[in-house]
């Protein structure tokens, strides 16, 4: 089953607020901050958050994505590469990130490693450290620029190049320190020639990369989900930029001419996935929720998004269509603490302020 749909704009009410740390910019250093933080410089506050590699399937980045969007202005600081030695991963950027980021009007700074340290077996690196006065002049140009995230991300695009001769240095350097062994400037240099040909052929590089894991993940089923049926299904989703998302829907479940496009996040020991899951989670509602032009195998239908929490500890089930009395009888039952309590009701405000619908499910009855 194949499923397409279109975005014109994101159209989001936010209720699952987090504290972020407050930093005035001479005092900001990209290393050591938290993965979101807020910075303060004069009567300017921006959102910065860190990625800790260019490659979407790692440490949450979604969620970054979530905990800043009711700031005015963002900015994600993301690796235009990452090398873990000739015998771990290297994680290249990707278009479709940069154009998933413009979507959302974050301005994204291309940033490269410029110190690391040996792991323990002496077989790879660790310990990435970003060029944090690099990272500070962006900053810097970002809180006097103003136009909109894309325009922003495509100018820096067009500078990418520097930046990669940046990083190629750089981890000369890191190799020449730490006795690692990194992977050839081959792969690199090819990244690199994509660029300068053309940026269109930039992005048909990284959607057949992007196109390619989400045909892995179409035929595997995760430790975190707990799916009613295996129904996993492609979703091609496309934005008004031209970019091309490549998701994979958890479940979907067709009622006459609605689709319910369901993402499962699923916990063993807790009554609840972790928060970082379900933020997770809450950015595949964003997109969802602002589908236009929905088509099943060509079909034009209507769609509902649906986030699906499930847990083998939760007793019965709730969710945001559910009566107060309900939801009530449930936290008793389930003996949630008040922070649970807390997190739950303002996930069932958000998706009905949003139009999605938010689930939680005991998978033992």
């Amino acid at each position: 089953m194949d499923i397409t749909g279109r975005i014109k704009g994101i159209k989001y009410k936010k209720t699952i607020d987090k504290d972020l740390n407050k930093v005035s910019l001479e005092k900001f250093d990209i290393n050591s901050a938290s993965s979101t933080s807020l910075i303060f410089d004069k009567q300017n506050f921006f959102a910065v958050s860190k990625w800790v590699s260019p490659k979407r399937t790692r440490s949450y980045p979604y969620e970054r994505i979530y905990d800043s969007m009711h700031i005015s202005k963002k900015i994600a600081v993301i690796p235009i590469i990452k090398d873990e030695g000739k015998n771990g991963d290297r994680d290249f950027l990707q278009w479709d990130t940069v154009s998933l980021m413009s979507l959302f009007d974050i301005c994204v700074i291309f940033a490269y490693y410029s110190d690391a340290s040996a792991n323990k077996l002496g077989n790879k690196i660790t310990d990435q450290k970003f060029d944090n006065s690099y990272v500070l002049s962006k900053i810097k140009e970002i809180e006097d620029y103003h136009s909109s995230g894309l325009h922003w991300n495509l100018k820096e695009l067009a500078d990418l190049c520097r930046i990669l001769d940046k990083a190629k240095k750089s981890y000369l350097k890191i190799e020449e320190k730490t006795k690692i062994r990194l992977h050839s400037f081959d792969g690199i240099n090819a990244f690199e020639n994509k660029i300068v040909k053309d940026f269109k052929n930039f992005m048909e590089f990284s959607r057949a990369k992007a196109e390619k894991a989400q045909n892995r993940e179409y035929k595997t089923i995760q430790s975190k989900e707990s799916l009613n049926t295996l129904s996993k299904s492609k979703i091609t989703i496309q934005n008004y930029l031209g970019g091309k998302y490549f998701f994979t829907v958890d479940e979907v479940v067709l009622n006459k001419n609605i689709v319910n496009l369901i993402e499962s996040k699923h916990s063993k020991n807790s009554v609840l996935p972790s928060e970082s899951d379900v933020k997770d989670g809450v950015v595949k509602m964003i997109l969802y929720s602002n589908l236009a032009s929905v088509k099943v195998d060509g079909v034009p239908m209507k769609s509902m998004a649906v986030l699906r929490l499930t847990s083998d500890v939760f007793s019965g089930s709730i969710s945001s269509e559910s009566i107060k009395k309900d939801v009530v009888d449930s936290f008793k039952t389930n003996n949630l603490s008040e922070k649970r309590k807390v997190f739950i009701e303002r996930l069932f405000k958000e998706a009905d302020e949003n139009n999605f619908v938010a689930q939680i499910y005991g998978t033992k009855q």
